[in-house]
């Protein structure tokens, strides 16, 4: 369900460098940024408790270095699927701080791009063609135009029922269209046995993969992804796992520099991981939290200690004939 297009903040936009983020076709309700507060840090209104992360300033930060992480495993690239020169319609679910979006509409600057959420926190001003809007997309879609591409990436955290998403994906694919996944599988592990039982960053990823379930949310949907396109009637899906180490242990020096900024996204984003789900789900204080965060960190600067996790890059084609 559309809550609005950001609109109107009483400014007319500059034409030399694209519209202000907020031709909202909708005026945005109140309950929409009457955001909540929830262990010193700040959540989204609509929709409340439907995502555990938060979204202020601190969060964008990590979301905007979880941009650069990903681009960084790509090898520099925003996508793995294979999009036509001339797409004329492209939908990021999720979009965050719209930086992807933003980028792609540099990239493709004929066609329109649109990104969703369910907060408005990107930026003011974006390239003329691209627009943001606040939107859950767990309810019915209502778009009445079709897309070339949809692109999902790091909405586990959000996302109850995957099988109805891929499904509203598939139904607003144009025919030879393509949807890409890009998420994670969040066990954490270790090649020499070195993150064990006895690290606090064992308990903490055990008791994150247990409140995550908890609260039914899949935990690491990148595994089950490949299965779930086919399922929804994509075809030639294709599926690609990359290792995300944590810090700069591994040799290999493309690892090195993803274990770099996966490194700095999880300190940044501790707290952001666990207030909502450890205090709600597993009966744990904001003290409890913040003890077991300072734990952590003081073990991820241990050199000897190796982990890693992975992140899945799906994509399919909705066939010709649908």
């Amino acid at each position: 369900m559309l809550i609005g297009c950001f609109a109107q903040y009483g400014e007319e936009p500059d034409s030399a460098y694209g519209e202000e983020v907020g031709s909202y076709t909708t005026s945005l309700a109140s309950n929409v940024t009457d955001y909540k507060v929830e262990n010193n840090r700040r959540y989204h209104a609509y929709k409340e408790g439907s995502y555990v992360l938060p979204n202020d300033e601190k969060e964008s930060d990590r979301l905007d270095i979880m941009h650069k992480l990903t681009e960084v495993t790509l090898h520099g690239k925003l996508n793995l699927a294979p999009l036509p020169s001339d797409p004329q319609r492209i939908l990021d679910i999720g979009t965050g701080t719209g930086i992807w979006a933003m980028e792609m509409g540099d990239k493709f600057p004929k066609a329109e791009i649109l990104g969703n959420d369910l907060s408005p926190i990107q930026p003011r001003w974006v390239p003329p063609n691209v627009r943001f809007e606040v939107d859950d997309v767990e309810e019915q879609w209502t778009y009445h135009q079709k897309f070339d591409y949809i692109h999902c990436r790091f909405m586990g955290n959000g996302i109850k029922d995957w099988p109805k998403l891929l499904g509203q994906c598939f139904e607003n694919t144009k025919p030879g269209g393509m949807v890409e996944c890009i998420e994670n599988d969040l066990k954490l592990t270790s090649p020499d046995g070195s993150l064990n039982s006895d690290k606090a960053l064992y308990k903490f990823n055990r008791e994150f993969l247990k409140a995550s379930i908890a609260s039914g949310i899949e935990p690491s949907p990148g595994l089950l992804l490949e299965d779930l396109m086919k399922k929804a009637g994509f075809e030639d899906v294709t599926a690609t796992k990359f290792v995300w180490p944590v810090g700069t242990w591994p040799a290999d020096k493309h690892l090195k520099e993803i274990g770099a900024w996966n490194y700095l996204q999880i300190q940044e984003g501790l707290e952001a991981f666990w207030y909502a789900l450890f205090t709600r789900q597993l009966g744990y204080s904001q003290r409890e939290v913040d003890v077991l965060c300072a734990k952590v960190r003081a073990e991820l600067k241990d050199p000897k200690l190796h982990s890693l996790f992975h992140l899945y890059v799906v994509y399919g084609k909705k066939p010709e004939s649908k």
